[in-house]
């Protein structure tokens, strides 16, 4: 059953569509258009609550009905049976309506850039950090998202000591913003002859990405260097300076991409990373002026804390904010988030609960 301050919430709805379907009903639309449309905008965003809560009523009868043929004899199977999947439903009904009614996050229907860094394990943190990439870029395809590696920095044996990636879809920010924080691996290196398990950590952060309406950007606030290029690029490595360096004065932010042959496609990926970059920068910044003490690790790139483990000798997987431990570790690492992912959701959205 809904708590009582989502149904006073939702009798509020309620009231507010009657209203306004009444409004609508006696509008000459020849006279007043402005009215009309804006009135019929109202009536849309109203009437999604409103049929939800129609299919949720309709629910409740009809498991009072079937309570009602269980004191028959010859239908109590049939009435339980029923029962039980009018309970199911009915649950169904109440996280559909409650998924409406908490607060939005206004990030999360953006694509996102995802930063992964090794950290404390030398050659075997960037090794994972490959590993995460690849866990990344499987789930991006499961979800039917487009993938795009924006800027790397290998290892001589394959890994990355940074990779930054673009992630374009359907409510990106919302599945992957729980993924900024600390990785911790567990494991044998490749590295490692005596067969001993180390603890390597990866950073990563999740950062909706932004453009010019979320973050204004004076250009004489930005230092643009060029450079020649290392690594990968044939003959035009060392040639020709492609390669390019963007630093925002004001901030200190500073973006480096070479792996483009043309100077304006590397500027063009260091721009597109420094927006997403500010606009995390601001967003924190506003955060810690309304609230010093407030610190969230959820949406705002901190990557201070330890978030997940991922323990190979045990193929086990443990997240440590909703205390989930699953012993799938090879398929998370296929793409296979979606358990971790629900969980986290789950949480945040009791969290938000609580605030209502």
């Amino acid at each position: 059953m809904l708590p009582k301050n989502f149904l006073d919430k939702i009798n509020s709805i309620e009231q507010r569509y009657a209203q306004t379907e009444e409004k609508l009903a006696s509008i000459d639309i020849t006279k007043d258009t402005e009215i009309y449309k804006s009135l019929s905008k109202d009536l849309k965003e109203l009437s999604q609550i409103h049929e939800l809560y129609k299919e949720y009523k309709k629910v409740l009868k009809d498991i009072d009905e079937a309570k009602e043929l269980l004191k028959d004899k010859d239908l109590k199977d049939l009435a339980e049976k029923e029962l039980e999947e009018l309970s199911i439903r009915l649950l169904e009904k109440e996280k559909e309506l409650v998924s409406l009614l908490v607060p939005k996050d206004a990030n999360d229907n953006k694509n996102v850039i995802l930063e992964i860094r090794a950290g404390a394990g030398g050659e075997e943190a960037a090794l994972f950090a490959s590993d995460l990439l690849r866990m990344y870029q499987r789930y991006a395809e499961r979800k039917g998202w487009r993938f795009n590696i924006l800027e790397a920095n290998k290892t001589g044996l394959g890994g990355y000591k940074e990779v930054i990636m673009s992630i374009e879809g359907k409510n990106v920010y919302s599945h992957l913003k729980y993924e900024s924080g600390v990785h911790r691996v567990q494991r044998v290196p490749i590295t490692e002859s005596g067969g001993r398990i180390h603890t390597s950590t990866i950073t990563v952060a999740v950062l909706p990405e932004a453009d010019e309406a979320d973050v204004s950007i004076n250009p004489q606030d930005l230092k643009i260097e060029t450079f020649r290029a290392s690594g990968a690029g044939g003959q035009y490595v060392n040639t020709t300076e492609s390669a390019v360096r963007i630093t925002h004065i004001p901030t200190g932010i500073s973006i480096s991409c070479q792996d483009e042959r043309s100077q304006l496609q590397n500027k063009l990926k260091a721009m597109r990373i420094l927006y997403a970059k500010l606009k995390d920068f601001y967003e924190k910044q506003k955060k810690e002026e309304t609230d010093k003490e407030r610190k969230e690790q959820v949406g705002t790139g901190e990557r201070s804390e330890k978030i997940r483990t991922y323990n190979f000798s045990q193929n086990r997987i443990t997240d440590h904010r909703v205390n989930l431990t699953l012993h799938k570790l090879q398929s998370v690492l296929d793409g296979d988030l979606d358990d971790i992912i629900s969980s986290l959701q789950a949480q945040e959205l009791e969290e938000k609960l609580v605030k209502v």
